[in-house]
């Protein structure tokens, strides 16, 4: 594709659909079967965003070139948070029929005092103020460690507590916060859940990122968190109970989230070795090929 007739061009903002307000484990979506959508997660590329050689324009070429519905961007690459910015991306993106669906923060929730939780809330603020400006509906936040001289289950209530106190800002936008499994207090879906359980919030559900949860029975860790999904990140890769690692049976995957009836995102998340610019597009084509053999 040529990379000027792509560009389209950026300007004033302009609207973007919303799509469902109410996580799926708070409010049970109407009765009927799994709709997906496909989506490309900026830490796919990585290392080119690190070395500036890759833009979020660039993403959203990508997504054009392969057919892939939307994008989830990592908000430390932004080059700005300024309007003039934003607003182009976002008019970007419509004119090139790919929604900004999700953003990541670095967000961690289980903070040992009010004053720490304190901050991290006022840091999330901040980014959902650049969701709405850009788009997007979803917002990602992760748990983080055990904080020192702190239990587990200790850090979880921290989490609930800013995640529960989060989402009523979040919903307040028409915005839903996603809890991220990603290491820390996350490491396994029963203590993501209980995160997500006590918030009790029906603007609050989990990124269900299906490469981080811990060994043992990670396919059974993945079907048990479905039904808190609010949107997905799909590795290519698991690591098995003896510690190998192995491709994930995605036909398998789909299979699970299309019998909960999942309506949602399906973003690729590439990390394995391999030069992106040539794995991603594959796998783009994969999920593509299978959200339309499993969605209604």
């Amino acid at each position: 594709m040529n990379r000027r007739n792509f560009l389209i061009g950026a300007g004033t903002a302009v609207a973007a659909a919303m799509p469902e307000l109410r996580a799926q484990n708070a409010t049970p979506h109407p009765p009927g079967k799994a709709r997906f959508r496909t989506g490309l997660v900026a830490y796919s590329y990585r290392e080119v965003f690190k070395a500036r050689t890759f833009t979020y324009e660039d993403l959203i070429r990508v997504a054009v070139e392969t057919g892939t519905d939307g994008i989830d961007m990592t908000v430390y690459w932004l080059p700005s948070t300024t309007d003039d910015y934003l607003l182009s991306l976002r008019r970007l993106a419509y004119r090139n029929r790919v929604e900004i669906y999700s953003i990541g923060t670095r967000v961690q929730l289980a903070q040992p005092t009010v004053a720490l939780r304190d901050q991290q809330l006022a840091e999330l603020r901040k980014w959902l103020d650049v969701a709405q400006r850009v788009g997007a509906t979803h917002v990602r936040v992760f748990g983080g460690d055990v904080p020192a001289g702190a239990t587990k289950e200790q850090a979880i209530a921290f989490a609930a507590e800013t995640l529960k106190r989060g989402a009523e800002e979040a919903g307040a936008r028409g915005l839903i916060l996603g809890l991220e499994d990603d290491g820390g207090i996350t490491d396994y879906a029963k203590d993501t859940i209980a995160i997500v359980e006590r918030a009790a919030s029906e603007w609050a559900g989990m990124n269900l990122d299906l490469g981080n949860f811990r060994p043992p029975d990670v396919y059974g860790q993945v079907e048990m968190s479905i039904p808190y999904a609010v949107s997905t990140h799909v590795k290519t890769e698991l690591t098995l109970d003896d510690g190998r690692t192995a491709p994930f049976d995605l036909e398998r995957i789909f299979q699970m989230f299309a019998a909960r009836e999942f309506r949602g995102y399906m973003g690729l998340e590439y990390e394995a070795a391999g030069d992106p610019t040539r794995a991603v597009p594959e796998y783009l084509q994969r999920l593509k090929a299978l959200a339309i053999k499993y969605s209604a």
